[in-house]
């Protein structure tokens, strides 16, 4: 079978188990904790599908699966014990009576589409048998590392701020938060920059630039940095907090008054 059918499959069956997983647990909050581990699956089946086990192959590889159970331990550990995540909860309410057939094709085929999207360089890659690395593979690898400080780093800062009691209603703003409102996201975002330029000089490698600017669109435009404003449109503190800081990409806050 075709890397790329093979991988389409995968997908498709890993979300279909996800969604009647989410049934039975009335939560489809689990999509976001699937997100990381689809990956995983994905690039593991890419990589054993495969026979040519270079370097390249090893490299993007340990990397998605370190990024992808990372991400999803993390918002495992952050939903353990809570309710449906509150844009679930809306799009249910919503949805009335056809809930459970928008939940399939919306949040979970949806989001089967986008990760068969985004892990193309990965298939790439796995196809390849190209051996010795390039400025463009030590590029990638340095700007995914970057993008892995500020992801695992600004969860890690926010988890720690919301234990505080103290903190219950407040905005985080210190840290990498004090440069960007969402590292976490610019972190995941830079995280696909660099696979993609790990990809880049392979052949047909150039193609993939399609996974970086779709995830990008998606966390700035789509289902990250949009939902989870729209929560705070109200905030007098966030607002505040949002007129000095950037919105995704780092940088120093203005100063009040400007």
């Amino acid at each position: 079978m075709n890397l790329f059918v093979l991988i389409a499959v995968v997908i498709f069956v890993y979300m279909t188990i996800m969604y009647f997983l989410a049934l039975k647990l009335k939560d489809n909050s689990i999509a976001d904790i699937a997100w990381g581990g689809g990956f995983v699956v994905a690039a593991f089946v890419a990589f054993f599908f495969e026979n040519g086990y270079t370097f390249r192959h090893l490299l993007v590889t340990f990397l998605i699966f370190f990024w992808g159970v990372r991400l999803s331990t993390h918002i495992l550990s952050r939903n353990k014990g809570k309710k449906e995540d509150f844009r679930y909860r809306q799009w249910r309410e919503k949805w009335g009576k056809y809930w459970k057939i928008r939940s399939y094709l919306e949040v979970f085929l949806q989001q089967g589409i986008f990760m068969y999207l985004v892990v193309y360089p990965v298939i790439i890659v796995n196809r390849s048998d190209m051996i010795g690395l390039t400025a463009w593979d030590y590029t990638g690898l340095a700007l995914w590392l970057l993008g892995f400080v500020f992801e695992s780093v600004g969860d890690a800062q926010l988890r720690e701020f919301k234990k505080d009691p103290q903190n219950k209603g407040k905005v985080m703003q210190y840290g990498l938060w004090k440069y960007t409102r969402h590292p976490n996201y610019f972190g995941e975002a830079s995280m696909w920059w660099g696979i993609f330029l790990l990809t880049v000089s392979v052949k047909n490698g150039i193609w993939a630039i399609f996974s970086p600017i779709i995830i990008t669109f998606l966390l700035v435009f789509v289902s990250g940095v949009p939902l989870l404003e729209k929560k705070y449109k109200k905030n007098q503190e966030f607002q505040e907090y949002a007129k000095r800081t950037s919105k995704f990409i780092p940088w120093f806050p203005q100063k009040k008054g400007k």
